[in-house]
């Protein structure tokens, strides 16, 4: 950029310097011309006179101007030269003398151009002769070019001087605009070269709301989701393998110490390993779920009627214990759109959750209920309820509550619970205080859709 406005300058610089100078030397010309208009003018006015007269009239009628000398060559070689002042002097160089009778004797009027040891100038040397006569006197008007050329060439230095000061400011500005602008990307080059496959946590520093800072933002934004792929993934390998390495472990010693000639030693271990298999199978489906509850955009997202969708939900999860009474609260007609099969999944996973550990308990409600543009899905067990320092961890995955009928599961059905509401734009949490029950909240934002009957 800053060569292609140096071209401009020196393009438009030179341009306007030609353009006016052939100006200037086009007056001069036109100054000469004029010349032999005045001196025919001068000899005409002064009839019956000898040459000398007649350019002695001349020299004094034909006034030279600024940058401009004159002077007339007698029949007898003689110099007249106007009285004044004169900016430059022309009839004591004889070689210019020279070339003027040389010029005149062969082609009579003559305009040219010629260099001293001075001045380079533009002249016309006019002849003069009496009627009748055969002598002829010359008339000289000279310009100096360099000096009529000089305001010209002092305008042109002058703008030559202010282009290049305006290069250098417009190089210094345009370094630390450029600068400025290109610094997110060559930050963005360098963190790209430093980050690996297995380390994504640097971030590019953003400073301004340009568009490049806000391409920094996105690859920012595009950093953090790839972090979190890695770390879910990276967590989720840990944890797999921490689980599985459990009934691997089972497994490798019961057959290893298994006696094969002993039918009923063969029959205990064959049932172990079978009921670890399961174990493990359920485990790769549990991992499975939780990968799928990660991608929002497998939703199947419809109005759904609440109430409706709970009592189905009663429906199904009265199958898993008989022991429980299990009922339903909510307002009939509460619409939202939700992906109906995900929310059965999370609501049957926290009813199972409380079959499993809810000690003591002896009801389980599913309620639900519109809190602003909030839908709160509620299922509330009356057991022992949660330990204060278990409720921060029970969504995690791999966690098991210490209470309860039991310690079978996964551990992730409560993280899948999370991910579901998590992919549905809310959250699950739990209310619970240890011998008053829990109560597991799915916080989900409703949708534009009003309440009312379905048809």
């Amino acid at each position: 950029m800053l060569l292609v406005a140096a071209a401009g300058m020196l393009v438009a610089g030179a341009t306007a310097y030609l353009v006016q100078r052939e100006r200037v030397l086009g007056g001069i010309d036109d100054r000469l011309l004029s010349v032999v208009d005045e001196v025919a003018f001068v000899v005409s006015d002064t009839p019956g006179v000898t040459v000398d007269q007649a350019l002695s009239e001349v020299v004094q009628r034909v006034r030279p101007g600024t940058d401009e000398t004159a002077f007339a060559l007698t029949t007898t070689g003689t110099a007249l030269v106007p009285g004044g002042d004169i900016d430059f002097q022309l009839e004591q160089d004889a070689t210019f003398v020279d070339r003027i009778i040389a010029e005149t004797d062969a082609s009579g009027t003559v305009r040219g151009t010629a260099s001293t040891s001075e001045h380079l100038v533009r002249y016309i040397a006019v002849p003069v002769g009496a009627e009748g006569g055969t002598e002829r006197g010359v008339f000289v008007l000279a310009v100096d070019v360099d000096a009529s050329l000089g305001p010209l060439t002092d305008a042109f230095r002058t703008f030559a001087i202010v282009a290049a000061v305006a290069l250098v400011v417009v190089a210094l500005v345009g370094w630390s605009v450029a600068g400025r602008l290109l610094a997110p990307i060559r930050r963005l080059r360098e963190t790209a070269t430093r980050i690996t496959a297995t380390d994504v946590s640097e971030r590019i520093a953003v400073t301004g709301s340009d568009d490049v800072s806000d391409l920094a933002v996105t690859v920012n934004g595009m950093l953090d989701r790839l972090d979190g792929a890695l770390t879910g993934q990276r967590q989720l390998l840990d944890d797999v393998g921490h689980e599985l390495k459990t009934p691997i472990t089972i497994v490798r010693g019961h057959l290893e110490l298994l006696d094969p000639t002993r039918p009923d030693d063969v029959a205990a271990t064959r049932a172990l390993a079978l009921d670890e298999l399961d174990r493990m199978n359920g485990l790769v489906r549990d991992i499975s779920d939780l990968a799928q509850a990660h991608r929002p955009l497998r939703l199947a997202i419809e109005t759904t009627d609440v109430s409706a969708l709970l009592e189905r939900v009663r429906t199904k999860a009265e199958a898993l214990s008989h022991d429980l009474r299990w009922t339903t609260a909510a307002a009939p007609g509460i619409l939202a759109e939700v992906d109906a099969e995900r929310l059965t999944q999370a609501l049957l996973q926290l009813a199972a959750n409380a079959v499993t550990h809810a000690a003591d308990a002896t009801a389980v409600q599913l309620s639900a209920e519109v809190v602003g543009e909030r839908l709160l899905l509620r299922v509330r067990d009356d057991g022992v309820g949660i330990p204060l320092t278990a409720q921060a961890t029970v969504f995690e995955r791999f966690r098991r509550g210490s209470t309860g009928r039991g310690q079978t599961g996964s551990g992730l059905g409560l993280a899948i619970v999370a991910a579901i509401a998590r992919a549905h734009g809310g959250e699950a949490r739990v209310e619970s205080l240890p011998g008053a029950g829990s109560t597991f909240i799915l916080d989900l934002p409703r949708s534009p859709a009003a309440e009312g009957s379905i048809p």
